[in-house]
């Protein structure tokens, strides 16, 4: 049995966060005020950095908001702090239905390395990991350069075959974005991406520990399926985490957050983004795998923050 909670954790870090405390992270426009206000639910519920995740649109809108958010950060101290970095995941996506989850299809292409130095520089430097989909053409040569440059690839979205996997290893991939998640619900039993991802050793498989996105006796399986140090937890929270049941914004998308803490896409579809907050990401990550606390505590912590080489501010 894990052990009984410790003192509230403080410093948690959180590297897919998609929006927080009624604000999207994907609108046109979010202002200062509307950062820090997120800031203030993030730092409640125990987090010290995160990485801001744009998810899919076109390269120049990514652009667009990279620069809109430091602009933020440069204007805001506490907004400086909280955002360590950023996490782009999409355009460079499968389209195939059910691999594509809730991002949208029609600005999805194959990856590029002037596309990614575009929104490096929009991002002054800070865009520290990037997920794509290993399947387009020219996969293995941009996962090198943007690897060269000190950032991190993780594979997601993705229905790569285990030789396009291969290749994206090789070329310096190291994460697996939300494994079990951006797939479709029925698939072959045994030769399905979630299996080839979760084969790989050199792969860190992060998870959704909130016992839906994966059900706790697979999230247990998960976790012991991979090596030692070999598994991260993320929240992929979306605008409604923190809040109660209502109607949320994931970027084009009005998402419906339930009585049971689940956002769903419209019209009742798959799961859109998490409700979950990484305070209670660690409590039922004990709880679910039979983790010591102090481990999942370390495993939302300075193990994460520690992949992805971010300093997490002092008390």
């Amino acid at each position: 049995m894990p052990d009984a909670p410790s003192p509230r954790p403080t410093r948690l870090f959180d590297f897919q966060v998609n929006g927080f405390a009624g604000v999207d992270f994907q609108a046109p426009r979010v202002s200062v005020a509307e950062c820090e206000h997120a800031v203030a639910g993030l730092r409640r519920h125990g987090t010290a950095a995160i990485l801001l995740t744009l998810i899919t649109d076109t390269i120049d809108e990514h652009c667009r908001r990279l620069d809109q958010f430091e602009k933020i950060r440069a204007a805001s101290p506490a907004c400086a702090a909280m955002i360590a970095g950023y996490h782009i995941e999409g355009p460079w996506l499968s389209p195939e239905p059910g691999y594509r989850g809730a991002h949208p299809p029609e600005p999805m292409h194959a990856p590029s390395w002037a596309e990614f130095e575009r929104m490096q520089a929009a991002a002054q430097g800070r865009i520290r990991l990037v997920t794509l989909a290993p399947e387009w053409p020219g996969s293995p040569e941009c996962i090198a350069a943007i690897t060269r440059a000190r950032v991190e690839v993780s594979l997601g979205h993705t229905n790569a075959s285990e030789a396009q996997i291969d290749a994206a290893i090789r070329a310096g991939a190291r994460f697996a974005t939300h494994v079990g998640n951006g797939t479709p619900l029925s698939m072959h039993r045994h030769d399905n991406v979630v299996q080839r991802l979760l084969a790989r050793d050199e792969l860190v498989a992060c998870l959704i520990p909130d016992g839906v996105h994966l059900p706790p006796f697979v999230l247990k399986n998960f976790f012991r399926a991979k090596p030692p140090g070999k598994v991260l937890f993320t929240t992929d929270a979306m605008s409604g985490a923190g809040m109660g049941p209502g109607r949320y914004a994931i970027g084009r998308f009005e998402v419906e957050v339930g009585a049971d803490g689940i956002a769903r896409q419209p019209g009742g579809g798959g799961f859109a983004g998490a409700t979950l907050t990484p305070d209670e990401g660690v409590r039922r990550a004990a709880e679910f795998i039979g983790l010591p606390y102090a481990t999942a505590l370390r495993l939302w912590s300075t193990d994460a923050a520690a992949a992805f080489r971010v300093t997490l501010p002092t008390e």
